[in-house]
């Protein structure tokens, strides 16, 4: 099995991952948070930001950033092939949709929160007016972009399937 098809097989199912967790932070968890009484919306979320770094979501998160620049590097490497150009686009959209989104917005928003006091007037001000649609916004993002990449390596495969 060639290391393209390996990694494509990987990263498709990969991909798909991150993006349900992604989807359900979207579809209810932010909206189950919003509902809390008082704090306790912020408060989860920020045991919830310690506890996502733990081992299994950071390493298939981080990790498929290196898989990523992989699939792109390997694309440019085999432009001649059907399938490159969705394995590159794969990679580039995780990278940039779910990885850059990740470091430049959804980060910085939860470093924000975490230094915020829970009995601060100000903190359920941040939580309801900046935070929670923000938040959920660029998490979406995240999660088309993880979809879209999976959706691009499922026809990479399909191609790859074709001229073999």
């Amino acid at each position: 099995m060639s290391t393209l098809l390996f990694l494509t097989q990987f990263a498709v199912i990969a991909y798909a991952l991150i993006a349900g967790v992604f989807l359900a932070f979207s579809d209810f968890i932010m909206r189950s948070l919003s509902l809390t009484g008082g704090v306790g919306g912020v408060e989860a979320m920020q045991v919830i930001n310690r506890e996502v770094f733990r081992w299994v979501f950071m390493t298939l998160f981080l990790g498929m950033a290196g898989v990523s620049l992989v699939l792109v590097g390997l694309s440019v490497a085999s432009l001649a092939e059907p399938a490159s150009a969705f394995t590159g686009l794969a990679g580039m959209v995780y990278l940039l949709g779910c990885f850059g989104v990740t470091v430049v917005f959804n980060v910085p928003m939860n470093e924000a929160l975490a230094r915020m006091n829970l009995s601060d007037e100000a903190t359920g001000a941040y939580w309801r007016r900046t935070y929670l649609p923000r938040w959920t916004f660029w998490n979406s993002v995240r999660t088309a972009a993880c979809a879209l990449s999976a959706v691009l390596l499922l026809f990479a495969l399909m191609a790859m399937a074709q001229t073999a």
